[in-house]
């Protein structure tokens, strides 16, 4: 059985994904969505007629119910075409103002949960050839104050995709981490809870299905970096030639 897993599939990016995956890759047989909202997984799933969508309600950060994820797949004994892990948030404010749990919490969702998901998927990885695709930011291209954690968690997710991309190389794996700047989704109703997003990147925002889009292209010819659009293009090179000091004091 050939398939396609998709975290944090209940809305924003992770959705589009799974939207694209059904009518771009023809021979799965089905896409497997994880979420911790059945409700949103089972409307998601009556929307797709060309693939079954399973669904697998759980909350990715706590090992206990990722048994579902992890059973499922002793069960099925799949072959997975394709990861995305979409699953992912962030909350805008200065350390300090955030709670322990919203600090926390980030780091465990963004980077230790997407570890754990590639660890348990990797052994039912398609020897065929497979992609794993995991959502950065272009917050992850250096650090970013009053968004600290989650710029951080997301450098972290930047720097494991690239050196995987390496190691996985003998086996056909191609790994993509996704960079896109302000996407408009739900992420900024949570990330908006302490404060407000600044207006310019209101102003530059993407669609969240050619963000998506983009990424399964550049994800299909072995890019290592998906980057979205020429503002972020010229981001991420202006923080590989400028000393990161001079462009932190603009963006805090």
């Amino acid at each position: 059985m050939k398939i396609a897993v998709v975290t944090g599939a209940s809305s924003g990016l992770g959705k589009e994904f799974v939207k694209q995956i059904a009518l771009r890759y023809r021979t799965l047989d089905e896409i497997w969505v994880l979420a911790r909202r059945t409700e949103r997984l089972l409307e998601l799933s009556e929307s797709i007629k060309n693939v079954r969508i399973r669904c697998i309600t759980c909350d990715i950060t706590d090992k206990r119910k990722l048994l579902k994820y992890r059973n499922a797949l002793k069960k099925y004994n799949p072959s997975i075409r394709v990861l995305v892990n979409a699953a992912g948030y962030g909350i805008i404010g200065k350390f300090d103002e955030l709670s322990e749990a919203d600090n926390v919490g980030m780091v465990e969702l963004n980077s230790t949960a997407l570890t754990r998901m590639i660890y348990l998927s990797l052994p039912y990885m398609s020897k065929g050839g497979a992609n794993i695709i995991n959502m950065a930011s272009s917050a992850a291209f250096l650090p970013q104050p009053s968004f600290a954690v989650y710029a951080a968690s997301k450098s972290y997710v930047l720097s494991l995709s690239r050196a995987l991309n390496q190691e996985l190389k003998k086996r056909k794996i191609k790994v993509t981490a996704v960079c896109p700047g302000p996407v408009a989704t739900e992420f900024f109703d949570i990330a908006e809870v302490y404060n407000s997003v600044k207006l310019y990147k209101k102003v530059m925002m993407a669609k969240a299905d050619k963000v998506a889009a983009l990424a399964l292209r550049d994800a299909y010819h072995g890019k290592t970096v998906s980057v979205y659009g020429g503002t972020m293009k010229a981001f991420r090179l202006a923080a590989k030639i400028l000393p990161q000091d001079i462009i932190i004091r603009f963006i805090k």
